[in-house]
């Protein structure tokens, strides 16, 4: 198979607070900036090395609101103890507000985590394989 590169890309109208938020909560680093592209402005944030990365835009004078559901989620395999101690901290330190998860599921096998537009975070300490 072919080697490809995943980007998820979602909107959000506090830009710089999200950007933030993920950088410090997940440990990422900011791989790309940009401003007014087509009225659009941006962050593309992940690690150099590996083949995913978020990007988070904000297109001017348009309002996106929240989440659209609670079932909304990105999930962190962090099989490593004291590294999912750490995020599950960081994260927290990041301003995201741990919730109670949408799905029974991932209460039992991690926590889940809010951001400021509602989106959610499922760090989980098992593996995937």
């Amino acid at each position: 198979m072919k080697s490809y590169t995943l980007r998820i890309a979602r909107p959000t109208d506090n830009l710089q607070l999200i950007k933030e938020m993920y950088i410090n909560g997940l440990g990422l680093k900011l791989l790309c900036e940009f401003y007014d592209h087509n009225n659009f402005d941006g962050v593309i944030i992940g690690h150099e090395s590996l083949p995913y990365h978020l990007e988070f835009t904000h297109h001017k004078n348009t309002k996106v609101g929240f989440a659209p559901t609670a079932d909304n989620l990105l999930v962190w395999y962090v099989p490593d103890e004291t590294e999912y101690k750490i995020i599950c901290e960081n994260m927290l330190q990041a301003g995201f507000t741990q919730v109670k998860s949408y799905n029974p599921y991932w209460d039992i096998h991690g926590v889940t985590f809010e951001d400021i537009d509602r989106y959610r975070i499922v760090i989980t300490q098992v593996s995937w394989d």
